[in-house]
């Protein structure tokens, strides 16, 4: 059991979702309207500090380095569960959105606006799956400079969905907002 509560797991899981991510890459549809590449370098260099902080195990950040939970193998456990259902959602989410998805906020050829399996309760399951990870994540670092990093995914992430968000409300007008006001952004809404 000791071996499956490692950072080998976290960071396996972690892989298996990058190695989706790029395979599942090479499928998608054309696109036909992208938003302007600083905006997109904005969220990239968030996401990038965010992960230095919580994956640079061996940084010494001072006070940031210290921990806020004490080690646990039972903590450790429940970081690795949510790290698992985390990606398991964000995979989820990405095989279920399929050819319509994009790392940039825009439009491919034909898009449809998906309101079917995760996206039925959650108009961003990538990023609450991305999220949830990095929490289990941040929860099996223990240290202070992992939460800081898990809030600057939040920030990342929620202004890009709110970018996401501006552009399909311009494309798919009331069918969008219909949508929006029976589901949650990051979270579901349950009726």
């Amino acid at each position: 059991m000791e071996t499956l509560i490692s950072w080998n797991t976290v960071t396996s899981l972690w892989v298996i979702f990058c190695l989706y991510w790029v395979v599942s890459a090479l499928r998608v549809k054309r696109t036909q309207q992208m938003e302007a590449a600083g905006r997109r370098f904005g969220t990239v260099a968030i996401l990038v500090v965010a992960a230095f902080l919580i994956f640079a195990r061996r940084a010494n950040l001072g006070i940031l380095s210290r921990r806020f939970t004490p080690q646990s193998e039972t903590i450790k456990a429940a970081s690795i569960v949510l790290v698992a259902v985390g990606v398991a959602i964000a995979i989820w989410a990405r095989r279920h959105i399929g050819e319509y998805w994009s790392s940039r906020v825009g439009l491919k050829k034909d898009h449809h606006l998906i309101q079917s399996g995760p996206y039925a309760r959650v108009r961003h399951p990538i990023y609450s799956g991305m999220l949830l990870a990095m929490i289990g994540t941040g929860l099996f670092v223990g240290e202070w400079r992992a939460i800081i990093g898990v809030l600057l995914v939040f920030a990342a992430h929620w202004q890009k969905a709110r970018r996401e968000e501006k552009l399909l409300a311009s494309e798919f007008g009331p069918i969008y907002q219909e949508y929006c006001g029976r589901t949650g952004s990051l979270i579901p809404r349950l009726h």
